[in-house]
């Protein structure tokens, strides 16, 4: 029996895996890198080992470290939970050697199956090689890990030799493997899973279909169990298929079997990820298991019954993202001041409140999962709890998520990876609560003396401005014998932290929350503008900045000082939060500073580049 389990990984599913091992009345040990010393894993942890570092090669992707980790904090089972080295046959012989209890699949069984090349071939199926204009569009992935990383689309040849040249580049940080391969892109698919738990004694259960369709920057947004809408030939075709591929390598612990399914049903392999998955939360909803609690039993040797629990109603999982839709999604740090959903609904998350957002990892806060007897009630429930919580700190995908959950194609199971290319536009620009930045304003003027300071004339209106989604709103009040005042509404309370206004005959209620110059009015959140201008000099014209805090890991080759760039050639890529952004020159022209080196860590507004533009790229009443 397991009396001590170290996690070898970070953040949410540390937190998720600590938790059932309490259940369990197991012992827990974390690892952390150095910007993760204070993080929530580590706090919760029963024992704790630093890892020397702060990127993930030097310390979540040290095998040889985790497992001095396990020894010496006297741990004898390992867990990986997923991303880093979950699907490293290296470390997971590693943990072997060493006399450990490894909780998942065998070496063997990751090796054949975690790269995704060679569980290609072992379905009979070969990526591309020789790509042509025919082949367009194709599809760049790296051939270990997941999440994302490392995946390029490719709809112009000229086009693939600098994304296969940044996919590797990705993978190899994100997984510590840059192999990188090319398959064909189906447009307007669906991307439906098969959940697997296998023993060590034969049997294999085939938890169910999963639909992870909504996707951005092939990264999953929401994800639903069961798959709406298939028929049951291509449920009992999936199923199959994804039992036949784990007794092919005889696989022992929870793994997922991904698809692709054509507009016309064809399924397409995609890869068989030999871990936990970040959605397994919809399958133990819909299933009543914890996957967690049944992979520790599993290693310790246990039987699994020889069928799975009933399916029972269905479930909808939401991932909350640190990121800024304002700034081309963008990654955020800070921190976060309070994270709180309403009851009825699962979350999951690594942080706590006051705990900041840093650089080095990716910018998921939170997944809220919802369950209920029909698909139509899951969504509403998910849809009204996320309306509802408290989300504090740094600009989140909340508004994209609630969007989504209502959007018509979704809400009617007609949705595809290619939703968001047709709808991410009009689902980032709905209208703003504009009664959001008044109430801010009416909450901030709250007690101010109407005769004091700059108030030479009680009855002069008062101006506010905030930024919202990206743009500036101006909003004006007026303090009066009453009280507060404002044009087009009645004011019915305001105080420090609740305004309540009557607009149109409908009464609302509003929650103010300020910190600094960060304001949240129920689910929007505002910053605060200065009343004046700033007076500080600008930055000059072909000025290139930083958008996020990050670490240069990349100047484009050759390029010095009075380099002659084109607008749109990349001249620094940036890493944050594990993703790699290539920032392009503003304009053409000559490059008369170059600021960065690789390896520098840089903050948000750094200058990094500046590109003086060609006389045509200036405005015409720039030219003499």
């Amino acid at each position: 029996m397991i009396s001590t389990l170290l996690v070898a990984n970070r953040g949410e599913i540390a937190c998720r895996i600590f938790r059932t091992c309490g259940e369990l009345g197991i012992r827990t040990v974390a690892v952390h890198s150095d910007p993760d010393e204070n993080a929530l894993h580590a706090r919760v942890a029963d024992r704790c080992v630093r890892l020397p570092g702060a990127t993930p090669a030097e310390t979540y992707l040290r095998g040889d470290l985790i497992v001095k980790a396990a020894l010496a904090a006297g741990a004898d089972a390992v867990h990986p939970g997923y991303g880093f080295l979950s699907e490293n046959a290296a470390f997971a012989r590693a943990v072997l050697d060493a006399g450990l209890v490894w909780i998942g699949p065998s070496p063997e069984a990751i090796e054949a199956m975690a790269s995704k090349t060679r569980a290609k071939a072992l379905m009979g199926l070969a990526p591309l090689t020789d790509v042509t204009d025919a082949d367009l569009p194709v599809l760049v992935k790296a051939a270990a890990g997941g999440g994302g990383r490392g995946m390029r689309i490719v709809r112009r040849a000229r086009d693939l030799a600098p994304a296969l040249e940044a996919a590797r580049a990705e993978a190899a940080s994100a997984f510590g493997d840059g192999e990188v391969f090319v398959e064909p892109y189906v447009e307007r698919g669906r991307h439906v899973e098969v959940q697997i738990l296998a023993d060590t004694h034969g049997t294999v259960w085939a938890l169910g279909t999963r639909d992870c369709s909504l996707q951005r920057r092939h990264q999953k947004v929401i994800e639903e169990a069961p798959a709406p809408g298939l028929s049951e030939d291509t449920e009992r075709e999936l199923r199959e298929l994804a039992v036949r591929a784990a007794r092919a390598v005889a696989y022992t612990g929870a793994g997922t079997v991904e698809f692709l399914l054509a507009p016309d049903g064809t399924a397409h392999f995609l890869e068989m990820n030999t871990r936990l998955q970040v959605e397994h939360p919809v399958t133990e909803a819909v299933f009543g298991l914890d996957l967690v609690a049944e992979q520790i039993r599993v290693a310790e040797g246990a039987a699994l019954a020889d069928e799975p629990p009933p399916a029972r109603g269905h479930a909808i999982e939401a991932r909350l993202y640190a990121e800024d839709p304002a700034r081309e999604w963008t990654p955020q740090t800070g921190t976060l001041h309070r994270l709180a959903v309403p009851e009825g609904v699962r979350l999951d998350t690594g942080y706590a409140d006051g705990d900041t957002i840093g650089v080095h990892y990716d910018p998921l806060l939170a997944k809220v999962t919802a369950h209920a007897p029909t698909r139509a009630e899951a969504l509403r429930r998910l849809a009204g709890a996320l309306e509802r919580a408290t989300v504090h700190g740094p600009t989140t995908n909340r508004d994209l998520l609630l969007r989504s959950l209502r959007h018509e194609e979704f809400t009617h199971a007609r949705m595809d990876t290619g939703f968001y290319d047709r709808h991410l536009t009009a689902l980032t620009r709905a209208p703003a609560d504009l009664l959001a930045p008044l109430a801010a304003a009416l909450a901030d003027a709250h007690g101010r003396s109407r005769f004091g300071g700059w108030r030479n004339v009680p009855s002069q209106p008062q101006r506010k401005r905030y930024e919202l989604d990206g743009r500036e709103h101006e909003v004006e009040y007026r303090h009066t014998r009453a009280g507060l005042a404002a044009d087009g509404v009645r004011v019915v309370h305001a105080d420090a932290g609740t305004v309540v206004l009557e607009a149109d005959g409908v009464r609302r209620r509003f929650e103010v929350a300020r910190y600094g110059e960060r304001v949240h009015v129920n689910g929007t959140a505002l910053t605060a503008l200065p009343r004046f201008p700033d007076p500080a000099p600008q930055r000059v014209p072909g000025s290139l900045v930083a958008p996020m805090p990050g670490t240069v890991v990349k100047v484009a080759p050759g390029l010095v000082t009075g380099s002659r760039v084109e607008a749109g050639e990349p001249i620094v890529w940036l890493e944050a939060m594990k993703m790699q952004h290539a920032l392009t020159a503003p304009v053409s022209g000559t490059l008369t500073a170059l600021e960065v080196q690789a390896g520098q860590q840089v903050e948000m507004g750094a200058l990094l580049a500046v590109v003086e533009g060609d006389r045509q790229d200036e405005p015409e009443g720039a030219r003499q």
